[in-house]
């Protein structure tokens, strides 16, 4: 991992209107984090503060050190589902030392290079992911949604309303951070009977102070904290790698996931030495931050920076904001997030691409956990695929004067096996060729087949030769094989 200053220094200064249109969206980005920041703090069984803090470290911190510029990372509720019990049984101190730990073994990830496990992650679970995540959105804002005066709707209208149009005239100043102060403006300005961000919960006051975990160092407590520290930095890091390869699409641009595996590390002991809990890459604030202009590491550190100045400073007025505002704002993230497209791609896509992405949405929404999902989907994704590739498999016997040629064509390995041993029949005495130059080993259970071909063929007294392999197929053969290799020849290397 090389660091490269003058990239480095573009990702952060992307000329005057870059530098502008990254202040913008980091404003917009704040706002609309401190009530998800109070909502993920009250799942977790924690105070608000906690949530709040937590969003301000690890966005300034990410920003500093992470890997996808313009990505937006903040307690979440991935995380905060999974830290419960640990706060009901230990307290909340406990909780601070299994983030420091999550981030410690996240920045071991990143060391390790485990970021390239996203390679196995298939185009349909990334849109089922993606899909599954717009329904959670909206979903989200249904508690502000139902049991409300009219005043909520017509201010919801109104923001979707400035929010899709404004940027018909003019696209100077984000629409949403436009939606929200001419919403607030009204209700503030009218008196409306409608929930605000106060009603959340109650707003810190100051700025949050440096202190180490009061917990024992022991390893009781290593014992305690290590199972919630593991599944909190695993879900951590796989919501934000595939928020990085979203925003990498979104953005048609790379970004580093080995930086962002450790920068996601080192923000998680950040937040937690400031009082904060773990959290990582959101993908709503993500996308409100890119539609907003946001593209350099100075939107994600302006959004921690704000926030830090509405909770410091803007306090009460904060507590005043109407919610409406930030609903009609999570509404536009998510139609904007959901992938319109996947809906007619059912028809004309194969359909078991279709079934993972369906599969991987139902289990999210059904479960409320994006792992979960990501999981069902990828194994159905090897189900599949090594269903795909064991029909591509094929054996032809071929008889003459000289004896009996068995002419094997495909990928030998573990799914395909059982067909590989059953194409063989029961031959004679004589001379039998076994032509893998169209195949390839791939694993022992490959090799541990023809290792029982081969040896049933001679018991039944026939002369067996193997030929055609390609140079992996045969140091694989060479490595596991049992039987006596005499007769085998190495055939030409494909090229």
């Amino acid at each position: 991992m090389t660091f490269d200053f003058a990239t480095y220094r573009r990702q952060w200064f992307r000329g005057a209107a870059g530098i502008r249109a990254d202040i913008l969206a980091g404003i917009v980005v704040a706002l609309a984090l401190i009530p998800e920041a109070i909502g993920f703090s009250i799942i977790a069984g924690v105070d608000p503060r906690i949530g709040l803090y937590a969003s301000v470290a690890i966005a300034m911190t990410i920003a500093l050190i992470g890997g996808r510029p313009g990505m937006v990372s903040a307690a979440t509720a991935a995380v905060a589902v999974l830290v419960g019990p640990l706060v009901r049984e230990h307290g909340v101190e406990y909780l601070f030392a299994a983030t420091i730990l999550m981030g410690l073994i996240q920045i071991a990830a990143g060391l390790l290079r485990l970021d390239r496990v996203m390679q196995f992650v298939s185009r349909s679970v990334i849109t089922g992911f993606v899909n599954a995540l717009a329904i959670l959105i909206f979903l989200a804002q249904l508690p502000q949604l139902t049991g409300v005066s009219w005043h909520s709707y017509a201010l919801i209208a109104l923001g979707l309303a400035i929010i899709y149009l404004l940027p018909r005239i003019t696209r100077a100043v984000p629409s949403p951070l436009v939606a929200i102060l001419v919403l607030s403006a009204i209700s503030i300005g009218l008196a409306l009977p409608v929930n605000t961000v106060g009603d959340m919960g109650r707003l810190p006051e100051g700025l949050p102070s440096f202190a180490w975990p009061q917990v024992p160092l022991t390893l009781e407590t290593l014992r305690i904290i290590l199972p919630t520290a593991l599944t909190m930095a695993a879900v951590g890091l796989l919501e934000s790698l595939l928020t990085a390869q979203i925003v990498d699409d979104m953005t048609d641009s790379d970004s580093d996931k080995r930086q962002e595996c450790a920068g996601q590390g080192g923000a998680n002991i950040v937040a937690a030495l400031f009082g904060g809990m773990g959290g990582c890459a959101m993908i709503g604030q993500s996308v409100i931050n890119v539609t907003s202009g946001g593209r350099g590491r100075l939107s994600t550190f302006v959004a921690g920076a704000f926030l830090l100045f509405l909770l410091a400073v803007l306090g009460p007025w904060v507590g005043r904001v109407p919610m409406p505002a930030l609903v009609a704002v999570m509404i536009m993230v998510s139609i904007g997030t959901f992938s319109w497209n996947s809906i007619a791609n059912l028809r004309r896509h194969p359909p078991t691409s279709s079934i993972v992405m369906l599969v991987t949405v139902a289990v999210v929404v059904a479960t409320r956990d994006l792992s979960l999902g990501v999981l069902a989907g990828v194994l159905l994704s090897g189900v599949f695929f090594a269903a795909k590739v064991q029909r591509m498999f094929a054996v032809e016997r071929v008889e003459d004067a000289a004896g009996v040629t068995y002419r094997v064509t495909g990928q030998i390995f573990f799914a395909s096996v059982d067909r590989f041993r059953r194409a063989f029949g029961v031959e004679a005495a004589g001379p039998v060729t076994i032509d893998v130059t169209a195949a390839h080993f791939w694993d022992i259970s490959g090799v541990d087949a023809l290792d029982k071909i081969v040896v049933r063929l001679r018991q039944q007294g026939a002369t067996v030769t193997v030929i055609g392999y390609n140079r992996a197929s045969a140091d694989l053969i060479d490595r596991f094989a049992r039987h006596d290799k005499t007769g085998v020849e190495l055939g030409a290397v494909p090229h």
